[in-house]
């Protein structure tokens, strides 16, 4: 895995390198022995392989030096300088600039190789890494469905409700509208000319030259009559009762209990409560 990031590192130094010790060579060996200026070349190369090798040796180790690694771009930088001014003092300048820029690139590479390093990881770290983001991708994956489908359910839930509501709406409208148009007729016949003719003709009046009115039936919520109400309308008197409990008590022989002349006195559809009707037993068992 290094080979991805050392090789193009060690291709572009080596050729960097070179390029600067020969145009160390042809820029200064026109002003001074060829001898000196491959001394002065090499000086440049190999102050830059140094601090290199060393910056090398410094992240083998974890370690790191700011002034080494600042030494090593002095050296790329000056060689990318002599470059630049021999490339300033030919005719084809540009293509002289073009390849200035391999020393600074050389260093560049070198650093991003110390990076790939200080973050490579091995081959059983990456598996977890990747199995791990594989079971994220999976988990997130059954998420979004299930929301999905919750959703989709959901809606299915509410247009069904929807419906069922304007069903239910729509029914009641027809009724009140039923309702309503009945009460009008209703209204209409009971104030109507010849309903009050209608009615003298089949009602008795309860004053003389005055027609008994019509009243529309209720058309609302009605309270319930209590019993105590039935009874009090068609209570019995005491001397009926008495009469009344005596002859079913006597109507076979032996007498009756009062257990079955109870059952029977409301079998046949007489009223009373069950403390009147166990007095009136009182009373004609001790006459």
């Amino acid at each position: 895995m290094n080979a991805k990031t050392v090789l193009p590192a060690v291709g572009m130094t080596a050729v960097s390198m070179v390029l600067t010790l020969a145009v160390v060579v042809m820029w200064l060996g026109t002003a001074m022995p060829w001898p000196v200026a491959v001394v002065v070349g090499l000086g440049i190369d190999g102050g830059w392989l140094a601090t290199l090798a060393y910056e090398r040796r410094l992240a083998a180790q974890g370690d790191h030096s700011n002034a080494v690694t600042a030494v090593g771009w002095s050296f790329g930088l000056i060689a990318t300088g002599v470059l630049i001014a021999h490339a300033l003092t030919e005719e084809s300048a540009g293509a002289w600039l073009a390849v200035a820029w391999l020393p600074i690139a050389a260093k560049a590479l070198w650093l991003v190789h110390g990076l790939w390093e200080r973050t490579a990881l091995t081959g059983e770290a990456l598996d977890a890494i990747q199995g791990i983001q594989q079971e994220a991708r999976d988990e997130a994956a059954v998420a979004r469905a299930r929301l999905r489908a919750e959703a989709a359910t959901e809606e299915t839930r509410l247009t069904a409700v929807t419906q069922a509501g304007a069903r239910v709406a729509h029914v009641q409208a027809k009724t009140a509208d039923a309702l309503s148009r009945a009460w009008s007729t209703l209204e209409t016949a009971r104030e109507g000319e010849d309903t009050g003719r209608a009615l003298t003709s089949v009602t008795t009046r309860v004053t003389p030259g005055v027609t008994p009115r019509w009243e529309l039936p209720v058309w609302g919520p009605t309270e319930p009559v209590s019993p105590f109400a039935l009874e009090t309308a068609g209570a019995l008197t005491d001397e009926a009762l008495d009469a009344l409990v005596d002859q079913i008590r006597h109507s076979e022989t032996p007498a009756l209990s009062y257990r079955e002349m109870a059952t029977r006195f409301r079998s046949a559809g007489h009223s009373a409560s069950e403390v009147r009707l166990r007095t009136a037993w009182k009373r004609v068992v001790a006459a």
